[in-house]
């Protein structure tokens, strides 16, 4: 099973390369393919790849529920 997470934009960069926040941890990204996020945009993450942008209430309640089952993300390490 493959998941896409959501995280929020911080920075864009050289080359469509953003910073963005996945429940408090910063990653590297890619926005090859969503060239129409911004800072501030709420992004689906695969594979270190954005692959679409979502409104931010559709974030909170995908994290909400990522948050009820810490082993899909990691989060007991994070």
């Amino acid at each position: 099973m493959c998941l896409a997470i959501p995280a929020q934009v911080k920075e864009i960069g050289e080359n469509n390369l953003a910073t963005v926040d996945i429940l408090g941890v910063t990653r590297e990204i890619s926005l090859d393919l969503t060239p129409q996020a911004e800072v501030g945009s709420f992004v689906l993450v695969h594979a270190g790849f954005a692959i679409e942008v979502v409104d931010e209430q559709f974030a909170q309640e995908t994290l909400d529920l990522i948050k009820q089952f810490p082993e899909l993300a990691d989060l007991e390490s994070a």
